[in-house]
């Protein structure tokens, strides 16, 4: 009897052993600086992981895990959000999202104006023959199926969409400059809900651009009215960042307190010279309508270019009905006569983003469909125009019916007083408004604007560490938890017991950007290791080629109910 209680109790003392020694989580972040997204300052403290989750933080120096980080002398904080991301085609062909992720980004949200659904047969007919270089089968129909492929191709990024306000238009109007009857404007409505339902984050709208410049302000209320309903916002590129910032940015603020949803400006930027000095009054508008209940925030890019088409150089008139029907009418001499005479004298009811620029020298060629022009990628309007002996205007449209595209451009239209200032707002969070891409491949076939590579670091490293515009924890809430309360996101945004573990370790003395306009297609630097959904991706500075991403929904989501 006595031998087998002996027994018994070596068993027990081998098996509390055993079950000591067996790893308690699956990743422990030690000894990093943490700074959990609130604004908080940091602390030193390890951060464990256990089933895509934040499982503890604080001293773990006796815990064990599967694996482990060294963050010694580095910064672990949230992933960072990107609010304005336009990888929705990079991702489909390169998941790995690299130029996002080397700098901290573990959430891509989408939809600025157009969303990859809801679409018809037309429009997916229509996209088909538009695509350029990045070439791939629509093989979905709604929102809510384009993103759940996207997560089942496999991405290293979460990602996250609104429901494009021209998307919903062009299903039920198409191109064309009237406003939606009654029984269309019912159909546009019930198209966000049922995006809403599918996780949408609400609704976004591109209002300097054909055909949503068309939409009024009673039909962009209606959109987002919809879209609040089931705790969603409304996300714009205002009616125009120039001579009419003001009135654009005041029409905003109407759709926030009219439809009741919280609303947020893109890439705010009064854009032009003589526009600059607006900036400060707009803040001061803003400020005035959060006091009176208006829940409003803006997002900005790092740098004094924005990017879009050669298409914000003309008038939107001239570009109803689709594509086809705008370079058509380009091909008519009378017509084309009529727009480079609108396009030389100050814009009425659109929005010149050449004027703003304050000349050819200041627009920077940056894709192109057609592989015969290429060869200009990299040049300015003016050196080209100067080449082909023809004006500025006419080369703007040339090179539009040439490449039957808009032709990718960017335009040097801001102030970098301004970007200091904007950044200096308590509710002002960061967009690339770029893809995420890699110097390799089908991305080397056109140029990104260097905020594809660099947005976020530049933020970290110039306007924080170098001009101390903000704090490091203010600037780490503005990348994460803002964001995420802004959006409604479920248990993500923070360092916390509980919350998604999407994690990023980075030195805040060498974090760096290095893409420039001339050669943009360099990973920023200082960020060694990144974990999305518990999983590394980035491991001591290499991508793991891991693709653990998920699509993260909004409040809206019928799911929540399920679990």
């Amino acid at each position: 009897m006595l031998r087998f209680a002996a027994i018994i109790l070596a068993l027990a003392i081998s098996a509390s052993s055993t079950s000591a020694q067996q790893p308690a989580y699956d990743f422990i972040v030690r000894g990093g600086v943490v700074y959990d997204g609130t604004g908080a300052p940091g602390v030193r403290e390890d951060v464990a992981v256990r089933d895509g989750r934040i499982a503890a933080l604080g001293d773990l120096s006796g815990a064990h895990a599967r694996d482990e980080i060294d963050a010694h002398g580095e910064a672990v904080a949230p992933g960072f959000i990107n609010m304005l991301s336009q990888a929705t085609d990079s991702l489909i062909v390169d998941g790995r999202s690299e130029s996002d992720i080397r700098q901290g980004v573990t959430l891509e949200v989408f939809g600025e104006g157009w969303s990859m659904g809801p679409l018809n047969d037309a429009m997916k007919a229509e996209q088909l023959r538009l695509q350029g270089d990045i070439r791939y089968a629509i093989e979905w129909t709604t929102l809510g199926e384009y993103l759940d492929q996207l997560a089942r191709r496999g991405v290293s990024t979460n990602v996250a969409s609104f429901v494009g306000a021209t998307t919903v238009r062009i299903h039920e109007v198409g191109y064309e400059n009237r406003r939606p009857s009654p029984a269309e404007l019912a159909r546009m409505q019930d198209l966000v809900r049922q995006a809403m339902r599918e996780g949408a984050l609400g609704v976004g709208s591109s209002l300097i651009y054909a055909p949503a410049s068309y939409s009024d302000t009673d039909e962009l209320v209606a959109l987002a009215s919809a879209a609040h309903d089931f705790g969603g916002g409304y996300i714009s590129h205002i009616r125009n960042e120039s001579d009419h910032y003001l009135e654009a940015l005041d029409e905003l603020l109407e759709i926030g307190r009219r439809s009741g949803a919280w609303v947020q400006m893109y890439h705010m930027k009064p854009a032009g010279r003589a526009n600059w000095r607006v900036s400060a009054v707009g803040l001061a508008r803003m400020n005035a309508a959060r006091a009176q209940g208006v829940d409003v925030s803006a997002n900005i890019y790092t740098y004094t270019a924005g990017a879009t088409g050669l298409s914000a150089a003309m008038p939107t008139w001239v570009q109803e009905g689709g594509q086809e029907a705008w370079i058509a009418r380009l091909r008519d001499p009378q017509i084309r006569a009529r727009v480079i005479r609108e396009m030389r004298a100050p814009p009425v009811g659109w929005e010149n983003l050449y004027r703003a620029a304050g000349g050819a020298e200041n627009v920077l060629l940056l894709g192109f469909r057609n592989d015969r022009l290429k060869p200009l990628t990299g040049r300015t309007l003016a050196s080209v125009a100067q080449e082909r002996g023809t004006s500025p205007e006419d080369t703007i449209i040339d090179l539009i019916i040439e490449d039957d595209s808009r032709v990718e451009v960017a335009y040097f239209v801001m102030s970098e007083e301004n970007i200091r200032r904007n950044i200096a707002w308590p509710y002002t969070m960061l967009g690339s408004d770029e893809a995420s891409v890699a110097p390799e491949g089908v991305f080397l076939r056109s140029n990104s604007h260097p905020r594809a590579y660099g947005n976020f670091a530049r933020f970290l490293a110039r306007y924080v560490r170098d001009e101390h515009v903000i704090t490091l924890p203010e600037a780490i809430r503005r990348l994460t938890d803002l964001p995420a309360r802004q959006l409604r996101l479920h248990q993500r945004g923070r360092l916390a017991a509980g919350y998604a573990a999407d994690i990023v370790v980075f030195d805040p003395a060498t974090i760096q950007d290095h893409a420039t306009y001339d050669h943009p297609a360099q990973y920023a630097t200082g960020v060694s290791n990144v974990l999305v959904n518990g999983v590394p991706v980035l491991r001591d500075g290499q991508h793991t080629s891991a693709r653990p991403g998920q699509v993260v929904r909004g409040p809206g989501w019928t799911g929540w109910r399920q679990q």
